[in-house]
């Protein structure tokens, strides 16, 4: 035999309008605050202080990485530097310059690599090991944390 379902005494209670009003307010300013953390970069593209470019376009920049494209406009070779796997600036330029995910990129280089096409560029500990990359050689680029100290290298804007 079923038992009649009772009514609690005390019902949900529903939201007023005030308390939604807040809560999507809230939410708006939680995303304009993202949008804005997003469109800042995490990182700094560096090149070598004798290569002569001040800005690069994210498609160049990608062919570089992917080495699509192995020269400068000037004839230089270049000499991409990729940071470890696992470093957060490694994911933010993988994810906003090259539009693939870090575990994108290493699928990527494992099919050139098995199709005996190409090597990945070195990955590099840290931003000094990525810096010291860049001054060392004369067509090298590599990415850096905002905080790190460049040295002599060049910071280059992405287009």
């Amino acid at each position: 035999m079923t038992r009649p379902r009772q009514h609690s005494r005390h019902p949900t209670p529903r939201p007023t309008r005030r308390a939604l009003l807040w809560s999507l307010l809230g939410l708006c300013t939680f995303a304009g605050q993202s949008a804005r953390a997003e469109s800042t970069p995490e990182f700094r593209v560096l090149v070598n202080p004798d290569n002569p470019v001040n800005s690069l376009s994210r498609d160049f920049v990608t062919d570089i990485f992917l080495k699509r494209t192995t020269r400068w406009h000037d004839g230089e070779t270049t000499h991409p530097a990729d940071q470890r796997a696992d470093a957060a600036v490694r994911k933010s330029f993988s994810d906003t310059v090259l539009r693939r995910s870090v575990a994108a990129i290493k699928r990527y280089w494992q099919q050139r690599i098995f199709s005996g096409r190409d090597l990945p560029p070195p990955e590099l500990d840290n931003d000094d090991a990525v810096v010291a990359y860049v001054l060392k050689h004369r067509g090298a680029i590599g990415y850096v944390t905002n905080s790190a100290k460049l040295g002599r290298a060049k910071s280059v804007s992405i287009q």
